[in-house]
C-alpha cells in the first residue's frame, strides 16, 4: 500500500516572506552604517598634540592611613593631627577627584572611634572608595 504525501500542507505551514524581507532590511542597514562609519574616520583633522597629559588608564596611588594603638594618625610614616589629616585627604581628592583610594589600617588595640574618625574625614574630602582594617603591627 503507497503511502500519499500532501506536498501541499508542508509548504502553507510556515511562511518565510516576512523573514526574508526582514533579512534584506538588517542587510540594508549595515551597509549603510558602515558607509557612513568609514567617512567619519576619512576625515583630515588636525588634533592636538598631548605630550604633557598623563594617561587616563594610570590608577593613582592609594594614600595609606595607619592608626597606632592610642589612637594616633600615620600617614607616609609622619604622626599627623585629625585636621591635618583632613588636609591632607581634601588635597588626594582634588588631586585624583574620581577615583582617589583610602586604606585605613588601625591596630587591633585601636578603639573604633579613631576608625570613624578617618572615614568622616574622608567622607568630608568627598573620598567614597575607603577601605578599613585592622591589623596587629604597629606603624
Amino acid at each position: 500500500m503507497p503511502v500519499k504525501i500532501n506536498k501541499g500542507m508542508a509548504a502553507g505551514l510556515l511562511d518565510l516572506t516576512p523573514m526574508i524581507d526582514m533579512v534584506f532590511n538588517l542587510l540594508i542597514f549595515f551597509m549603510v552604517v558602515s558607509h557612513f562609519a568609514q567617512q567619519d574616520q576619512a576625515m583630515p583633522v588636525e588634533l592636538p598634540s598631548g605630550s604633557a597629559a598623563m594617561p587616563l588608564t594610570q590608577r593613582p596611588t592609594e594614600l595609606f592611613i595607619n592608626i597606632n594603638d592610642q589612637g594616633r594618625f600615620f600617614v607616609r610614616s609622619q604622626e599627623v593631627a585629625a585636621d591635618e589629616l583632613g588636609q591632607i585627604l581634601r588635597q588626594a581628592a582634588i588631586d585624583n577627584p574620581a577615583n582617589q583610594t583610602v586604606v585605613i589600617r588601625a591596630d587591633r588595640r585601636a578603639d573604633w572611634d579613631s576608625v570613624a574618625t578617618a572615614m568622616r574625614l574622608c567622607n568630608e574630602a568627598g573620598i567614597r572608595d575607603y577601605s578599613a582594617s585592622l591589623s596587629n603591627e604597629q606603624p
